[in-house]
């Protein structure tokens, strides 16, 4: 991933119409760099930058505990939370929310496969119109090659979750408590769409971190190609 942000910031610098022509600026060492490095080179960046920011999130509380990507309640149900809460209910509220989150870090467990088969199929094009497109290219890229699959597999993974760790009997003393509240309207929530994909935009949004971290710190240049790139800017 460092490795591919370093040539998305050198290209949106030099505004070059070619990859080829970046790599001709490069300073030389001796070693040429084909077209075929090149997309092997942002495939294993995109490895590496996906295993560190996808295995944060399968974590205990990565979700959680982070607030970037943490689950809250859909914005129609929230007033379940504060009803709670404002009836001393905290713990209860807080529960519920974990719930969620616990089980949106048991799906993620199923994403790095989908994105490293994804990241195989990347060919020398694929990789000039991400290293040649915006900020957030490589993030758009994966989106569009693995959402689909990724929800498919996150759905029942979820639903699964919620089960195992008596979800449904949390959320139905949750929302029962919320109904015997006076002067409140009833909720009936079905919350497993919703978590599935509110856990896609959290892998997207670590991956996009990781995008933003070799952009913007030096301390990050820690290779040979990222400080000979980098130096073109400099």
């Amino acid at each position: 991933m460092r490795k591919l942000l370093a040539f998305i910031f050198i290209f949106n610098l030099t505004a070059c119409a070619e990859l080829q022509s970046v790599v001709d600026q490069l300073p030389q060492t001796g070693t040429v760099l084909s077209n075929a490095d090149m997309a092997s080179g942002l495939r294993q960046a995109l490895d590496l930058g996906i295993d560190k920011q996808v295995s944060k999130l399968t974590q205990t509380d990565g979700f959680f505990r982070n607030e970037l990507v943490k689950i809250l309640l859909p914005q129609e149900l929230q007033k379940v939370d504060k009803g709670l809460r404002d009836i001393g209910l905290d713990n209860l509220a807080d529960e519920g929310l974990k719930i969620l989150n616990r089980a949106a870090e048991d799906a993620v467990k199923e994403a790095t496969p989908i994105f490293v088969n994804a990241v195989k199929d990347i060919t020398f094009d694929d990789a000039k119109n991400i290293l040649l497109g915006n900020n957030d290219a490589a993030t758009q890229y994966l989106t569009s090659k693995t959402q689909s699959e990724l929800y498919n597999k996150f759905k029942p993974v979820i639903n699964a979750s919620f089960s195992k760790v008596g979800a449904d009997e949390i959320w139905s003393n949750l929302i029962n408590k919320y109904n015997s509240i006076p002067f409140t309207n009833n909720v009936n929530p079905d919350l497993t769409d919703y978590v599935t994909g509110e856990a896609l935009k959290g892998v997207y949004t670590m991956i996009a971190v990781e995008e933003k971290e070799i952009r913007t710190k030096v301390s990050s240049r820690t290779t040979d190609l990222l400080r000979k790139v980098f130096a073109l800017q400099d």
